[in-house]
């Protein structure tokens, strides 16, 4: 049987609406809405062109909200990621601009959605707060909270975590630790955001403990896997400095509610209700 929060769940305006179930050979089939394409298809088809701002403003409202509702009803998703969130309608409009590729110019077609309604899905990796296993390894490596690399365990700030990531990368179109290393991905965290807190570092665990030199700070460069990880950590853009190169139009409060959302310690984050009410969504 389906658990009936996720029954629940499921029935919320900004989370994929369930049509009906039905079991089959000992498996449970779930049929759901039609939606368009996630938000991370649609960037990739738009080559990495990031959304306005006033999309990502959109986007975000509607995935803090779904995220507020879940935790409210103790659920964690612990999968957020452009993947998992898919606009409601596949239209859009295109247009025709001139792109400037190595020293030349060519025109490219660009695509804008039509709609920015948006909808949350995949709720497979979903736990609730009371059974959830917090030692255990969660989220898609980009969007992983830095609480769960060093086994510090986890709770409702991952998702928030998880959160800023997604929203850096659709106002940027790059792709905000782009790694699949764990030291690599700390060193691109201390790149990105500054130190990680010393309260942090003491009380890491398991073979997070290798990462640190005595216990103070981050094996890096000197444990890098290789020097190309050492260069690919160098290459990285801090935040702000992300922000200037690929978003335009950016606003200071949006470089302030992702500050918020990236924070290391993860009683430091706000909740997706309080994150609702940072001054970037009274923007228009």
């Amino acid at each position: 049987m389906i658990h009936q929060y996720l029954l629940v769940l499921f029935a919320f305006r900004s989370c994929v609406q369930m049509k009906r179930w039905f079991e089959y050979e000992d498996h449970i089939c779930i049929v759901f809405e039609k939606l368009g394409p996630s938000l991370y298809d649609f960037l990739k088809t738009n080559s990495d062109r990031p959304f306005t701002f006033k999309l990502v403003r959109e986007f975000a409202r509607q995935i803090l909200e779904s995220v507020a509702y879940m935790h409210n009803l103790k659920y964690i998703h612990t999968d957020l990621k452009p993947e998992n969130v898919l606009l409601t309608s596949s239209e859009c409009r295109k247009f025709v601009v001139p792109v400037l590729e190595g020293s030349s110019k060519r025109l490219k077609e660009l695509r804008v959605p039509r709609c920015s309604r948006v909808k949350l899905i995949d709720f497979g990796s979903a736990t609730s707060y009371k059974q959830r296993s917090a030692s255990s390894i969660v989220s898609t490596r980009h969007y992983r909270a830095p609480e769960v690399i060093l086994g510090l365990g986890w709770s409702y700030p991952c998702d928030i975590w998880s959160i800023g990531c997604m929203l850096a990368e659709l106002s940027t179109g790059v792709l905000l630790f782009d790694t699949h290393e764990d030291l690599e991905h700390l060193a691109m965290m201390e790149r990105i955001l500054g130190r990680i807190p010393s309260h942090l570092i003491k009380n890491v665990t398991g073979k997070a403990e290798e990462y640190f030199r005595h216990r103070r700070r981050l094996n890096w460069p000197e444990g890098a896997s290789s020097s190309r990880s050492v260069r690919a950590v160098q290459r990285v853009l801090q935040l702000d400095e992300l922000l200037e190169k690929y978003a335009d139009d950016y606003e200071n409060s949006f470089l302030d509610l992702l500050r918020q959302l990236l924070k290391y310690d993860p009683n430091d984050r706000p909740t997706a209700e309080e994150a609702l009410g940072h001054p970037f969504f009274r923007g228009h």
